[in-house]
């Protein structure tokens, strides 16, 4: 755990509310994908979630809310057990105290459990698999960790074999989270990798057999259907572990896409809309400090105010009481926290900014929550100021940030959509930290860019449904041609798995990999790019060796 958490909870018996306040802001920066669960089940999803926190009348107080649910509760005390922060709480009007748990994993199985259910179900796949394929005897398998390799003990792993021809297989079972199933592909293809590169030339591995849960197989198949058909046979079972039964998904049948994309908001007449209150929030930052606040439009009704990507206020427009009437709403906070803003509180709200503003710099330090807190959106804002410090072909006058468009995984929102000089789509992915998952989470994007480009549009104007949404205004988009894929992180950030993902994609994926200067929040600079048009594919490599 960090030391800004520890220290926030280490002396209980001394907690102030303003300490249990500390511990709860820090350890929601930690972990801003943290799982809020009462008696083992998850309440809230902070990555979807807010919360506001309050300090009066000698009292912690927490709320919580969602589209789902709305919890406030007094909080007594706050304890850390490694990655979870348990809080004793207490419902207004109710002396019992009841336990909150903040956990860093939504998976809250015991590691026992977990090992137990993993080797269950490897002696199950092992079965299953020898009675769908008779001739091919099952070999090797295996959950162990493999770190040097990124093999995680989630994902059974193994080959079956016949004579010399041989495929690998992986598979995850039900019991694990949509994530870990969404994450079987990159795996997969790593293990397909590395049974080629030590197979001897005893073993002719023909592909890769995916062995997916059954209902949690969708991301998969759609990203399947853009592999190389030339470096490997590619393949998806679903599998039912209730009923034993095994069933091939076809790659070409991945059904409709979970995406829709949303109008692009009038710019000239929701400033106009938001100048009073975006005049209320700007009045609280210092002179020297306004040129490096973004304010950003979510949609129509909502103004975000920024600062290297962090959002710290918004205004928002919504229904008075129970009355017709719209109003806005001001709110103010770092991440999720979130504080309705009144003259009252006014000046939290100048405390918040003069915090940020010393604390979330370029020269900031790296053990600080708040400098550490949402790096990708950072390198996110650095990036949409020069899109073109990417590549020069981007056309840095239409850049859209945070497009509300795609349900891939859990993610909700491509990081950065741009254009090209001749008028090529351009789907940007960011990384901060190392991801193995990079390649193909940017393939996820660049699969429903392509579908609202090319196969969405009208009949009679020809427009896509890019502009017929109000995106790329007075540009003229290449028709028939698919997005290129950028993806971004720092250099010593870009996982070893990438580039053996990205050698698997098929070659109607146009790719650049750009690795940037770990300085990146001081300037932009980039160390090296690598592209598909120069780089092997997984079937020339597999072929000279």
């Amino acid at each position: 755990m960090r030391p800004a958490v520890s220290r926030a909870v280490e002396k209980i018996a001394e907690q102030t509310p303003h300490e249990i306040a500390a511990a709860l802001e820090a350890f929601l920066a930690e972990y801003p994908q943290t799982a809020v669960l009462e008696d083992g089940k998850v309440l809230f999803d902070m990555r979807q979630a807010k919360y506001s926190l309050t300090t009066e009348h000698g009292l912690c107080s927490l709320h919580l809310w969602s589209e789902d649910r709305n919890l406030v509760r007094r909080v007594g005390a706050a304890v850390l057990r490694k990655d979870v922060l348990r809080l004793s709480t207490y419902r207004f009007g109710q002396a019992k105290p009841q336990t909150l748990e903040l956990a860093a994993d939504k998976d809250r199985r015991t590691p026992s459990t977990r090992e137990a259910m993993r080797v269950k179900y490897l002696r199950l796949l092992e079965r299953v698999l020898a009675r769908e394929f008779p001739e091919w005897a099952p070999d090797s398998f295996r959950t162990s960790m493999d770190l040097e390799r990124s093999f995680g003990p989630a994902y059974a792993r193994g080959v079956i074999v016949k004579g010399t021809q041989a495929w690998a297989v992986i598979g995850v079972n039900q019991q694990e989270t949509q994530a870990t199933v969404d994450g079987i592909l990159t795996l997969g293809i790593l293990w397909l990798a590395h049974c080629r590169e030590n197979a001897g030339g005893r073993r002719l591995f023909q592909g890769l057999k995916v062995i997916a849960p059954r209902g949690m197989e969708s991301l998969t198949l759609s990203r399947l259907a853009w592999l190389n058909a030339d470096a490997a046979h590619w393949e998806l079972w679903s599998f039912d572990e209730d009923t034993d039964e095994l069933l091939q998904r076809d790659a070409a049948d991945h059904g409709n896409l979970l995406t829709r994309l949303i109008h692009a908001p009038n710019q000239a007449a929701a400033r106009e809309r938001f100048s009073e209150s975006s005049a209320r929030v700007m009045a609280v930052v210092p002179d020297a400090m306004r040129g490096v606040v973004e304010q950003r439009l979510r949609s129509g009704t909502e103004l975000a105010f920024l600062l290297h990507g962090l959002e710290f206020a918004r205004v928002r427009i919504g229904y008075a009481g129970r009355s017709f009437n719209r109003e806005q709403e001001l709110t103010f906070g770092a991440g999720a926290n979130e504080t309705p803003l009144t003259e009252e509180n006014e000046g939290e709200l100048r405390e918040l900014v003069q915090r940020l503003f010393a604390r979330r710099a370029s020269g900031g330090s790296t053990r600080d929550p708040l400098y550490r807190m949402q790096p990708e959106r950072w390198l996110e804002s650095v990036l949409r100021r020069d899109v073109a410090l990417i590549d020069n072909r981007l056309d840095p006058g239409h850049v859209y940030a945070q497009v509300p468009a795609f349900a891939a995984a859990d993610r909700g929102m491509l990081d950065l959509l741009g254009v090209t000089a001749d008028g090529r789509l351009a789907v940007i992915e960011l990384k901060a930290d190392e991801d193995l998952h990079l390649a193909l989470q940017g393939l996820d994007y660049w699969i429903r860019v392509r579908a609202h480009h090319l196969e969405n549009r009208d009949q009679v104007t020809g427009l896509g449904e890019f502009q017929r949404h109000g995106y790329f205004g007075g540009v003229r988009l290449a028709e028939g041609l698919a997005p290129r894929l950028y993806l971004a992180a720092p250099a010593l950030r870009v996982h070893p798995a990438t580039e053996v993902i990205l050698r698997y994609l098929s070659p109607r994926v146009e790719w650049t990999l750009v690795a940037l200067d770990e300085r990146w929040r001081e300037k932009v600079k980039v160390v090296w790019r690598k592209r598909s048009d120069d780089s092997a594919t997984a079937s020339q490599v597999y072929r000279e060796g």
